[in-house]
């Protein structure tokens, strides 16, 4: 596979199946925002993806792209304000008390559980992780990924 660049606005393709895909962009390193568009069509572009729901905005390796693994098949220039990177949530394993809120510009602030309620966990996700959240999300099923990064309690 050829090597590619990370360029933020990138419209990428991320692999289900040997059949199916859906949609990726890449936001702000490390973020791609995942859409929401499963599909077995070829030949989609950015406008008809961007036009998708976002299932979710994680943090991603960077060589699930830079290898090829997740094809970039469209640019379009991304605003800043068009897809929004999500606060995300640590929690200290020891003390679940103990709960801290980063920000997109990476920037963290002391926080309670209700607070991260409702947040991603922060972390870097490979690309087979994110390939199966996807597939789990159109089969109905929970995630072994994300269940285990849940909040405790």
């Amino acid at each position: 596979m050829k090597r590619q660049k990370l360029e933020m606005g990138a419209f990428i393709r991320i692999p289900l199946d040997s059949e199916t895909h859906t949609f990726g962009r890449i936001l702000k390193s490390p973020f791609v925002a995942v859409y929401d568009c499963q599909s077995k069509d070829e030949s989609a572009h950015g406008e008809q993806i961007a036009a998708s729901p976002v299932l979710f905005v994680v943090a991603v390796m960077d060589r699930a792209v830079k290898t090829g693994r997740w094809q970039i098949i469209d640019r379009i220039p991304l605003e800043e304000s068009e897809i929004r990177i999500p606060d995300q949530f640590m929690q200290d394993r020891f003390n679940p008390l103990k709960c801290r809120i980063i920000d997109s510009s990476g920037t963290s602030r002391e926080a309670t559980i209700e607070e991260c309620e409702g947040l991603e966990p922060a972390a870097v996700w490979e690309a087979e992780h994110v390939e199966q959240r996807i597939r789990d999300h159109y089969a109905g099923r929970k995630n072994v990924y994300v269940e285990s990064m849940k909040l405790k309690r």
